[in-house]
């Protein structure tokens, strides 16, 4: 029931933000991920993906960009993140699971 909640509708498409947390962390300089909608006038929502990098890695515009097109060759490109913000960690309940409602 929970997981219904979590399904980004952006554009009329329905994207699953597993999907999308499962090919950002493929990359080697992810540490963490959590993948979450944001309100957008135009298409209703966004992927908006939070990012806990490897300690070392510096977060610039160019890892940002990277980390969109490295996304659009591995899934449609609508599914995307348009909004990537680098965070030094991700809110989680008692069990460890990632709360996207507070991404």
């Amino acid at each position: 029931m929970g997981r219904a909640d979590d399904v980004i509708k952006s554009s009329g498409y329905r994207i699953g933000p597993f999907e999308i947390e499962s090919v950002i962390m493929e990359l080697p300089y992810v540490l963490e991920c959590g993948v979450s909608a944001e309100p957008d006038e135009v298409r209703g929502q966004v992927v908006k993906a939070s990012i806990v990098l490897v300690d070392g890695t510096e977060p610039t515009e160019d890892l940002k960009k990277e980390i969109q097109t490295y996304v659009k060759q591995k899934t449609a490109p609508y599914k995307y993140p348009r909004i990537v913000v680098f965070r030094d960690s991700l809110p989680k309940s008692v069990s460890g699971k990632i709360q996207r409602n507070k991404l």
